[in-house]
């Protein structure tokens, strides 16, 4: 796991091979798995899958990662929205069969851009996205999410709007700033871990949490795997294949950004070490484990860098430890209904810090690469990404649909490639 040149980065609290002591990697690795849990489950929920096989199918998945980028790059593999929409659509034609076969091409997809990557290099990343490009797609990243927070902060799942909510999202979200900001010690590093177990007491006390499953729940739980052959028969779905296999570039689009945004936190180039073939590959590896088992693709998560960017604890056994956690609580049944039981104001107020930091790690890449917005270039360029990206100003062709975030980003690199440098 170790890095052989040992660099450390200064601005780390721990660095990437840097190990914890016990009790640290405990709560650290708690607190990765708190933020990407509300996430990760809500996808199998809407679509109608298990959220045990997805809780257990990103812990794998992220371990796969691990592996494959050499233990190089802190990053966690979660259930990923892009493909929520065709996943509903091929529940109610193929059933999981369909979305297997299809979450198996997604991982196809990256293996073959990772194939091509190893074999031209990723010298033309530099070239294609540059700091004008990057810094918007990742504010991009973050506040494109924000009406998700919002939703979360104030209204239930009907729509209707709850001031206590709202009261329970903002006494969570300043809670964590204060000991984010306040406390010293091993408290400093998991303040988000903090700031969702003190959201949780205040949800409690005004009766927005529900016990009832978790007190339903049996502590030894399987998860309903869907495993080809023994839960179903092969049968070939093309529909569902070119359903899914497109957008496979869309979250390229978003892991490309995620590492940008982990390159920038780390002072690494994870692009060159361990190489973009290898990052590729890991996401790849880990959606099509998940084909296997009976969970939704998988990609990068915003939310673990964002506790990464406001912890500086960047190690990457911290991360083993959330994989290691959601697998063990995919299988404890009493345990995943009380992470599930977390309301969703609380997720709601966590997470307007979590997209917050995001979208201001874009606008640090901005003013630390000195990019000179009196250029008429640049301006238009960044005023492109941020509007069509933010507004999801998304693009719809027959049965795909791609979003704003990856029509932002294809303009975005398109607009610096033929504008001239010259206003």
């Amino acid at each position: 796991m170790k890095e052989p040149t040992r660099y450390r980065n200064p601005d780390a609290l721990i660095d990437i091979w840097e190990r914890p002591s016990w009790g640290q990697w405990f709560g650290l690795s708690l607190q990765h798995l708190f933020s990407m849990f509300g996430s990760t489950v809500l996808v199998p929920i809407l679509v109608g899958l298990n959220p045990g096989i997805a809780l257990f199918s990103s812990g794998v998945g992220t371990l796969m990662y691990i592996l494959i980028t050499r233990g190089k790059i802190p990053a966690y593999m979660g259930s990923s929205f892009s493909f929520i929409v065709p996943m509903v659509a091929l529940m109610k034609t193929t059933g999981y069969p369909g979305i297997a076969q299809g979450t198996l091409a997604v991982g196809a997809v990256y293996l073959i851009v990772a194939l091509v990557v190893a074999m031209i290099g990723s010298d033309w990343i530099n070239k294609a996205l540059p700091p004008i490009v990057v810094g918007p797609m990742v504010m991009v990243i973050g506040l494109s999410l924000a009406s998700s927070a919002a939703q979360k902060a104030t209204v239930d799942s009907a729509g209707v709007y709850h001031w206590q909510y709202f009261a329970v999202a903002m006494a969570t979200l300043l809670l964590t700033i204060g000991f984010n900001l306040y406390l010293r010690g091993f408290l400093s590093l998991v303040p988000i871990l903090l700031g969702i177990i003190a959201g949780y007491l205040i949800a409690t006390a005004v009766g927005l949490v529900n016990f009832k499953p978790v007190m339903q729940a049996a502590w030894f739980q399987l998860p309903s795997f869907e495993v080809p052959l023994l839960s179903y028969p092969l049968h070939f779905y093309w529909g569902a294949v070119i359903s899914l296999a497109p957008i496979a570039f869309v979250t390229m689009t978003e892991h490309i950004g995620h590492i940008t945004v982990l390159n920038e936190l780390t002072h690494r180039n994870f692009f060159e070490d361990p190489g973009l073939q290898h990052t590729l590959a890991g996401d790849g590896l880990a959606s099509i484990i998940a084909s296997f088992v009976g969970g939704p693709p998988v990609t990068s998560y915003g939310e673990n860098v964002g506790v990464l960017a406001i912890t500086r604890v960047h190690s990457v056994y911290v991360l083993i430890g959330a994989a290691v956690f959601a697998v063990i609580f995919s299988f404890v049944g009493k345990l995943s209904a009380l992470i599930e039981s977390i309301p969703n104001p609380v997720i709601g107020g966590i997470s307007f810090l979590l997209f917050g930091v995001i979208a201001s790690s874009g606008m640090r890449i901005l003013i630390e690469k000195h990019v000179d917005f009196n250029r008429k270039r640049n301006l238009m360029i960044a005023s492109a990404i941020l509007v069509i990206g933010i507004g999801n100003a998304y693009l719809k062709i027959g049965q795909y649909e791609f979003s704003g975030l990856a029509v932002a980003a294809v303009l975005g690199i398109v607009l610096n490639l033929v504008l001239p440098d010259n206003d």
